[in-house]
């Protein structure tokens, strides 16, 4: 079969629609399912901390640290993978290499065991690793398929199709998790974890068997006719100074970068501590309370995610990227100032809604924006491969950041309010960005 034409509908939703393939590991692995039944397993083994590696350690730094180990590796490893994908011109090889990797790793945790918690922990480890990876060449894949005017909507698009196809999923999980019994799975709390270790085998198939039309329609990438030799292994390192060194030459994209890292670095602070932060410091009334709740507040993000990936969409076509990003950093700071005060159920949930309607707006602008103010190349994964290092990097300053002040101050109210701050930097960092053809 031959290439589809660049900006072709059909090779526009093929791309998108990884995003309802992979989605899943972000919101049934990485926020609902697996942290209820990660916790679960300690619960009912009447302890909060394991043996691993020689020393003890409690559940949650422990689950922290070897999330944070993931995100680095992505980061170290992802320019190394661009730069060898760019030069032999097959990016769809390492995209999918990523993406079973993270499936079967998701599988995997389906024997996810506190006795065998090295092995479990490496089908985590390796299932994080997976999902980012293969993002990277997704992201990259951007220019390849959209023409400029394209690519706001088609990457809103994606998310949407992600955020739809995801909650569908959760909620067949979550059916199966309080209705256990209505899958032949029996009763009771060994009947509810069984279903959540099936939850995560759903997972893995789920995104394998969705991924293949992505597959079947990409192409390949810009073929060189370069094979993998010693001399370029570290090619892709080589390609990541090219891209910052040309960041001297690009004063839009650079100052859009720098801006970028900023706000981002708080935005996915916020993404993985929510549920956290729900947990602790919102009274729910009891266990069975605070478990539905929390579930629920997930789901309202979610839906509420679409709504928002395409009126910002929208916005930016009537007012530009830069000045709708702005607009949307300072609704962030709002969302920050009054979490630090609220209290109930309700407050949560209004907040969760305010939350998912700008998650969705701000990942989808942010991915499209960087793509638009690219130079003219075809060395597209390399420069998304900086913007993915750069995202991850940002996340691991924000989470260390957020969790020094909770433990200094003993309040995780006062580690979202210190987020203002970066929220406050990315808007005037957004207003340093030159307007010019930023549309």
């Amino acid at each position: 079969m031959g290439n589809l034409e660049k900006g072709s509908k059909k090779l526009l939703n093929a791309w998108a629609f990884y995003d309802w393939a992979n989605s899943v590991y972000s919101l049934v692995i990485a926020s609902a399912v697996f942290p209820i039944y990660y916790q679960a397993l300690f619960n009912s083994a009447n302890v909060d901390s394991v043996v691993v590696f020689g020393g003890i350690i409690r559940s949650t730094p422990l689950i922290s640290y070897t999330t944070a180990a993931a995100f680095l590796l992505v980061s170290i490893m992802s320019p190394l993978l661009s730069g060898i994908a760019d030069y032999v011109g097959n990016k769809k090889v390492f995209m999918k290499f990523f993406c079973y990797l993270g499936a079967l790793s998701c599988i995997g945790l389906y024997f996810f065991d506190l006795e065998a918690i090295h092995t479990s922990l490496l089908f985590y480890f390796l299932g994080l690793v997976g999902f980012w990876g293969s993002l990277v060449f997704y992201n990259s894949y951007l220019p390849d398929v959209a023409f400029t005017e394209q690519q706001d909507r088609i990457s809103a698009r994606g998310y949407s199709l992600g955020y739809i196809g995801s909650v569908l999923l959760l909620i067949f999980n979550l059916l199966m998790v309080m209705k256990p019994n209505l899958f032949g799975l029996g009763e009771g709390g060994e009947a509810s974890m069984k279903a959540m270790r099936i939850s995560f085998v759903s997972v893995g198939v789920w995104w394998i068997g969705f991924s293949q039309y992505s597959f079947y329609h990409l192409p390949k990438g810009v073929s060189t006719g370069h094979k993998v030799t010693r001399k370029v292994i570290f090619n892709g390192f080589k390609e990541l100074k090219g891209v910052y060194q040309s960041l001297s030459g690009n004063l839009k994209l650079k100052r859009y970068l720098a801006a970028f890292f900023v706000y981002s670095m708080a935005v996915q602070t916020v993404m993985l501590v929510a549920t956290y932060f729900g947990e602790q410091e919102i009274d729910w009334g009891g266990a069975d309370e605070k478990t539905i709740g929390l579930i629920s507040s997930i789901l309202i993000i979610q839906l509420v995610a679409v709504i928002g990936a395409t009126l910002t969409s929208r916005s930016s076509e009537k007012f530009g990227n830069i000045p709708t990003l702005i607009v949307i950093n300072g609704i962030w700071v709002l969302i920050c100032v009054v979490a630090y005060f609220i209290e109930t159920p309700n407050q949560f949930y209004m907040t969760a809604g305010v939350v998912g309607l700008v998650m969705g707006g701000i990942q989808a602008l942010s991915r499209s924006t960087y793509s638009k103010f690219l130079p003219e190349t075809t060395d597209t994964t390399s420069y998304f491969s900086f913007y993915d290092v750069a995202e991850k990097i940002g996340i691991v300053i924000g989470m260390v950041i957020y969790g020094v002040i909770d433990q200094v101050t003993g309040s995780m109210r006062n580690s979202i309010l210190f987020l203002v701050v970066f929220f406050i930097t990315g808007v005037i960092l957004l207003f340093r960005v030159p307007r010019k053809n930023s549309k």
